[in-house]
């Protein structure tokens, strides 16, 4: 039974017991004239709906709390119930605010040295497969090459299959570290990696349509390492789950911020829910005070929109 009822309940009884009293033992008048009776039922019947009035509105700001409770989301920062209602309920709210605040500060911390490990680890791993699988791979065409000279005719076509697959194995180490550690972000700028990133795609069967505003306001290498890893995500999940064969990728400039639009005309979002690669996106969104937001296309597709505000881009 929810509080409401026992409150009224209990309420309810005690107006009841009262009203047959006066009916009853306690009473001025004997026998009970009707209008007594009258003036007892219209009392009560006012008082139950004043009371069940004021009981509603004094636990209005319980139940949204309770909804608030059950929506909040540490990646949708922001939304907070309206302190309201009696003390007790106005500081429990204001708790709640509290704790949520410190939630989403405590997880956005923790999410930012997360992120920062994968960065490292993944700075780590792109240098030991450039440096030892690459220089190991490089050793064994060479090898492969000395023996494709001295080999017998029979021999020479195997030898330049295992070649051919030796070099594309080095072809895809140089590929996956680049995307582990692009250096052409730290080199050449977002602009620059975000061409690369298009050019990379569209290599791979997917059409990248980029429109990259020249005129970027001066940015951090951190926002500039989202943006970058926002759509290097989101043109991964449109290559492998959107079965689309085009896409854009725009970056523009505003006075209100500066923001990054993925589109493809894939099928859409449809029932999926946020995978990994989603809620990657969004914690790096809150690492730099931006918003991320996963949307139908016009038409058909899906949009992935991240947008940070000139205020948070100082």
């Amino acid at each position: 039974m929810s509080l409401f009822w026992r409150i009224f309940s209990l309420n309810a009884v005690g107006l009841v017991v009262a009203a047959a009293l006066l009916l009853g033992p306690v009473t001025v008048s004997t026998p009970v004239l009707p209008g007594e009776v009258l003036v007892v039922v219209v009392g009560l019947t006012a008082l139950l709906v004043v009371n069940a009035v004021v009981l509603r509105v004094g636990l209005a700001p319980l139940g949204r709390l309770g909804r608030a409770m059950a929506t909040a989301d540490l990646l949708r920062p922001g939304a907070r119930p309206v302190v309201s209602g009696p003390v007790e309920t106005a500081e429990l709210i204001t708790t709640y605010n509290a704790m949520l605040d410190r939630l989403e500060t405590e997880r956005a911390e923790s999410a930012a040295r997360a992120l920062s490990a994968q960065e490292r680890e993944r700075r780590r791993i792109a240098r030991e497969l450039h440096d030892e699988v690459g220089q190991t791979l490089t050793a064994v065409l060479l090898q492969l090459k000395r023996v494709a000279d001295r080999a017998p005719e029979p021999l020479r076509h195997e030898v330049s299959q295992a070649q051919e697959a030796t070099r594309a194995g080095l072809e895809e180490i140089r590929r996956i570290a680049h995307r582990l550690r692009p250096g052409v972000l730290e080199e050449l700028g977002l602009l620059s990696a975000l061409r690369s990133l298009a050019a990379e795609f569209s290599a791979h069967g997917l059409r990248v349509r980029h429109d990259l505003a020249g005129d970027l306001p001066p940015l951090t290498r951190e926002t500039e390492l989202v943006f970058y890893r926002v759509a290097q995500e989101g043109l991964t999940n449109t290559a492998r789950h959107a079965h689309a064969d085009r896409a854009e990728l725009r970056l523009t400039a505003a006075p209100d911020g500066v923001g990054l639009l993925v589109r493809d005309n894939g099928r859409g979002l449809g029932d999926a829910s946020d995978g990994a690669g989603l809620t990657g996106m969004r914690e790096r969104a809150l690492l730099i005070g931006a918003t991320l937001t996963v949307e139908p296309a016009p038409g058909r597709g899906t949009d992935v929109r991240l947008h940070i505000p000139t205020e948070d881009r100082a």
